[in-house]
């Protein structure tokens, strides 16, 4: 939305450009979560037969075993909707302010806060800092946001 809204003003071109955001990186995220961690999980699982204790195990516990590795599916869901929430937060918030300036900012207020309760949860989770990991989480958004912007703006008067 941000790339967008730096070289076109008005709000259907941006809320478009959110749209298409959002389910190209809920997407993405859910792909490339699902080959990582099948990845992950095809590793563990040799690495058990490697170690000889498959030929040791039962039936039950190799089950039990396998239980306690990730689950690629559900990574990949707990991405796509991680990624399609804080999407569509600064989307809604942008969808029903017609004022460039205004709109643009909220984008950047709503965005921020995000960034800050999404730093701040996943530190409570990981049991990290809060306020080391949510600012941390917020300087990385705002340089995205910054290339972003910047960056489109620059081609986009360029004329390319």
């Amino acid at each position: 939305m941000m790339g967008v809204g730096a070289v076109k003003k008005d709000s259907k071109t941006m809320i478009l450009s959110g749209v298409a955001g959002l389910v190209g990186g809920a997407c993405s995220m859910a792909i490339g979560e699902l080959v990582s961690v099948y990845s992950q999980y095809d590793i563990e699982m040799s690495q058990l037969k490697r170690g000889g204790r498959t030929e040791n195990m039962g039936v039950e516990e190799m089950d039990a075993e396998k239980e306690k590795l990730p689950n690629p599916w559900q990574a990949a869901g707990a991405s796509a909707l991680a990624f399609s929430l804080g999407a569509l937060l600064p989307l809604l918030s942008a969808a029903f302010i017609k004022d460039y300036t205004v709109r643009v900012t909220v984008v950047i207020v709503v965005v921020s806060v995000t960034l800050l309760g999404f730093g701040g949860f996943g530190a409570v989770l990981g049991k990290a800092p809060v306020v080391k990991s949510s600012l941390r989480v917020l300087l990385g958004g705002w340089l995205a946001l910054s290339l972003t912007f910047g960056l489109t703006k620059l081609v986009g008067t360029a004329g390319l």
